[in-house]
């Protein structure tokens, strides 16, 4: 029978996999202080750097393992992060290809830019209190 995490009523995951998700936050957080620290905008790095392509392909390797758990909710928090943060490059790009709507695409990804800070930054926070993220 599995250890219960009695604060979450969830099987506890083993603690490489905790070790694991706190990677990947950090991988996806590089990729954010380089759009912080260069002319790109945070939400085209995030989706175009490596080290966010490394960390989303490392949630679907390890979905499987983190399912009953408290971990499932940050590996699809981070999965959520990355595609919806693509979406809103590409609705970005699609804006940019009219001279009127530059300025709009612009707006996209500053805030997409933001968005994402605040995911990670959010979803970091709770994996360190040991909490499942909302649905």
């Amino acid at each position: 029978m599995p250890d219960i995490d009695h604060a979450t009523g969830l099987p506890r995951p083993e603690d490489r996999l905790v070790t694991l998700t706190h990677v990947i936050y950090g991988l996806h957080a590089v990729s954010v202080l380089t759009g912080m620290l260069t002319p790109a905008f945070i939400v085209t790095a995030f989706v175009s750097g490596w080290p966010s392509i490394i960390a989303v392909i490392l949630n679907y390797l390890k979905r499987g393992e983190a399912r009953g758990t408290f971990l499932e909710s940050h590996f699809r928090w981070q999965i959520r992060t990355f595609w919806f943060a693509l979406m809103w490059v590409l609705i970005a790009l699609l804006l940019a290809l009219t001279f009127i709507g530059i300025p709009l695409a612009i707006g996209v990804g500053l805030i997409a830019g933001l968005w994402v800070l605040y995911r990670i930054a959010r979803g970091w926070l709770t994996l360190n209190d040991r909490r499942a993220l909302p649905l």
